[in-house]
């Protein structure tokens, strides 16, 4: 008699709660890292606001949103980044040839802008994920060939630039997260996290349309060339 592994029935919870066109939706948007109202996440589903409540009741109780009331508003979020690495993880299994092809120019804008810079939950992404990623190994900031890890001069670098790094949590420093749209590695972990921070702080980049696409501003261009080496062109 073969005694069913424990895990089984979590992850086929994990899975159903998943495996839906609407709560996939929802939480691929969530991927930006912030917060959302149900309204807000309706309008982006394209689903009625009774409908969406009903999804999102169950992401709550399933755990995988956490939820948040202010006033009249109901915001959810991602419940950790160990999910938002798992739903990334997944979207980069799609074959490029099932993605749909955008319908009008404006789809067509959007994932021009999701490709070109985009966060994945609270690190960069798309071709701005890896420009930095690649400058960074190139610098011998970076190391890739045991897995991602910072070495000591990347240590330097961001105490030097003025990012601190919280090595108190359980969450790796650096980590690998395989970007969906150029199907390489870019840096994620706490370094990750703590760089896309500060490059909104700084104004390096700004957040554009109601996706998670970001966009480089001369102030980056001019940070990112001087202290990365990354040359404009790449950038935008």
């Amino acid at each position: 008699m073969t005694t069913r592994d424990p895990q089984a029935p979590h992850v086929a919870r994990l899975a159903g709660l998943i495996a839906d066109e609407t709560r996939a939706a929802c939480l691929l948007a969530l991927l930006d890292g912030r917060a959302w109202t149900a309204g807000e996440l309706a309008r982006h589903a394209g689903v009625a606001a009774s409908t969406l409540s009903e999804h999102l009741g169950k992401l709550v109780a399933g755990g995988l949103l956490a939820e948040e009331r202010q006033g009249r508003h109901r915001y959810v979020r991602l419940a950790d980044a160990r999910l938002a690495q798992l739903l990334e993880d997944l979207a980069a299994q799609v074959s490029p040839d099932a993605v749909v092809r955008p319908r009008n120019l404006r789809e067509s804008s959007a994932g021009s802008a999701m490709a070109r810079g985009r966060t994945c939950y609270d690190h960069l992404a798309g071709r701005l994920g890896i420009a930095v990623t690649d400058a960074l190994t190139g610098l011998e900031l970076l190391r890739q060939d045991t897995g991602f890890a910072l070495t000591d001069a990347g240590l330097a670098w961001f105490d030097t630039v003025g990012i601190r790094l919280d090595r108190t949590g359980r969450r790796p420093l650096a980590r690998a997260c395989l970007d969906w749209t150029e199907r390489r590695p870019h840096l994620a972990g706490v370094a990750g996290a703590a760089l896309c921070r500060h490059a909104l702080d700084a104004g390096w980049c700004v957040r554009i349309g109601s996706e998670r696409a970001v966009q480089v501003t001369a102030t980056g261009e001019r940070a990112l060339s001087e202290l990365l080496g990354i040359e404009t062109r790449s950038l935008r």
